[in-house]
C-alpha cells in the first residue's frame, strides 16, 4: 500500500501506539529499507510492509516526502537496526546520482535517530533468500512465501516488475538471522552467505 501520514513525530517521540509494537522475543526491532527514488519498500519491525510512492514530476520533493515518511516510522516503531539493500554495482550516472542522495538522506534520518545500519548487496539478499544470486522478483516472492507464508499483493506488476515490499521484508528478515534471532528457518549455506555483510553492534531493547 501507499502510506499516508497525518501527521510527523520528531525522531525519538514516543507515539501514543508506540508500546503496541511487538516484535519477536529478545527485543530486536528490525526495520528493513528497500530504497527507490520511485517505490521505496519498508518492512517494519512487526513484519509488516509497504511501499512509499513518489511522483517523477514533483523532482527533488520526492526526497522530502520519503525523508518525512521513515521519520515518522522510525519514530513510531523505534528499531534498534535498520537493514538496506545496497546500491547495485552497475547502475546509469543519472540514477546513481538521485539514489546516492536518497542514501545520504535515509543515512541522516538514521543519525539522528541514533538506529545503526546496514547494507546488504542485492546479490548477497538474493542467495540469502533464494540461493541463486540472479533471482528475480518473482522467485524472491516465492522464496518468502515457502519461507514463512509471507505474501505482499500489489507488489509486483503484471510484468513481475517491482517487489520492493518483497525484498525490504527479506532485509528484515537477514538482520534478524545474521543477529541470532531468526524468524524462520533457513538452509545453513543461505544463512552463511550474510558473514559477508558489515553488521554493527546491536543492543537489543
Amino acid at each position: 500500500m501507499t502510506i499516508a501520514i497525518p501527521g510527523l513525530l520528531a525522531p525519538g517521540t514516543v507515539s501514543p501506539s508506540a508500546d503496541l509494537v511487538a516484535g519477536p522475543a529478545g527485543g530486536l526491532r528490525v526495520i528493513g529499507l528497500d530504497l527507490s527514488i520511485t517505490s521505496t519498500g519498508v518492512c517494519r519491525p512487526d513484519g509488516r510492509s509497504f511501499a512509499v510512492k513518489t511522483r517523477s514530476k514533483d523532482g527533488p520533493r520526492r526526497l522530502v516526502h520519503i525523508r518525512s515518511v521513515l521519520t515518522h516510522e522510525i519514530a513510531e516503531t523505534r528499531p534498534t537496526l535498520a537493514v538496506i539493500e545496497d546500491l547495485p554495482t552497475k547502475m546509469h550516472a543519472s540514477a546513481l546520482k538521485s539514489i546516492g542522495c536518497l542514501h545520504g538522506v535515509v543515512q541522516c534520518v538514521l543519525i539522528d535517530a541514533g538506529v545503526p545500519w546496514a547494507y546488504v548487496a542485492p546479490a548477497t539478499l538474493k542467495k540469502y533468500a533464494s540461493d541463486n544470486g540472479n533471482a528475480d522478483k518473482r522467485r524472491m516472492a516465492a522464496a518468502a512465501y515457502l519461507a514463512a507464508g509471507a505474501e505482499f499483493p500489489g507488489d509486483l506488476n503484471a510484468r513481475g516488475e517491482g517487489g520492493d515490499m518483497c525484498d525490504a521484508w527479506w532485509l528484515r528478515a537477514a538482520g534478524h538471522d545474521a543477529l541470532g534471532q531468526p524468524l524462520f528457518g533457513m538452509p545453513q549455506a543461505q544463512r552463511d552467505r550474510l558473514t559477508k555483510v558489515d553488521w554493527p553492534q546491536v543492543q537489543a531493547a
